[in-house]
């Protein structure tokens, strides 16, 4: 049951993704980054079982992360990349803040919903801080590699290339951040191990499957869809 929930988890953020950037370009992509890293951050408090190995819920999401910066330096350049990036590092920061600050708050007799922001929340600071840690470097990596990539090897025929060198390296570097930074003298090594594993393994499939999904921002680029709806979202935002 996992496994086919992840799945459609999956599609649903492509195809999330794919909506936005054909909606409103670049601007739509911007607006992701900080939903996907919202998401991933509230997601990963919860295990689950996929494949009988334990593993952290959030991936699928915040894999999707990569997706948004890889498009961004794909058809705009490194430095959009690394502006979504920023984006979405505040909003990091904006939600520890504002949720810590909540928790201080004193309940009301009729509160029903503390006991589980605190199971939630109360363990987001090492969770944030392990998560912006891991989320700025694995991240600057993936854009610094991409860029590398794709001055060494132009062109279409070799996206794929870039899309997958870079992200199974950053997102590498991100798990192993996060994994022990997070989570280290929470669960016994055997289980950190095993979250490392399916995390890393997770994140390369859902890379992989996100190659054709690239290719088709690619293509709406080249056919001046892209451009259009950059157009439409900047006379929008300046109306």
């Amino acid at each position: 049951m996992n496994e086919f929930l992840s799945l459609l988890m999956l599609l649903f953020n492509f195809f999330a993704i794919m909506v936005v950037f054909r909606k409103w370009g670049r601007l739509g992509l911007y607006i992701w980054m900080p939903i996907c890293i919202i998401i991933a951050n509230i997601q990963v408090t919860k295990t689950v079982e996929l494949f009988w190995l334990e593993a952290t819920l959030g991936n699928v999401v915040f894999t999707g992360g990569a997706l948004v910066t890889d498009l961004l330096n794909e058809c705009y350049g490194a430095k959009h990349a690394r502006r979504a990036v920023g984006i979405g590092f505040a909003a990091l920061i904006a939600l520890t803040v504002f949720m810590q600050i909540a928790l201080w708050f004193e309940p009301a007799p009729s509160d029903f919903s503390n006991e589980a922001l605190q199971t939630i929340f109360g363990f987001m600071p090492r969770i944030a801080l392990s998560s912006l840690v891991a989320y700025l470097i694995s991240n600057l990596s993936d854009i610094w590699i991409f860029s590398a990539v794709k001055k060494r090897f132009p062109g279409t025929r070799t996206l794929w290339l870039r899309k997958n060198l870079s992200t199974f390296i950053s997102q590498f570097i991100d798990s192993f951040i996060f994994t022990f930074g997070a989570f280290y003298g929470v669960y016994e090594p055997s289980v950190l191990w095993q979250i490392l594993l399916t995390t890393c393994l997770f994140k390369w499939v859902v890379a992989t499957l996100d190659v054709p999904f690239i290719y088709l921002g690619r293509r709406w680029m080249d056919k001046g869809v892209i451009a259009k709806a950059d157009q439409e979202a900047g006379s929008a935002a300046t109306a």
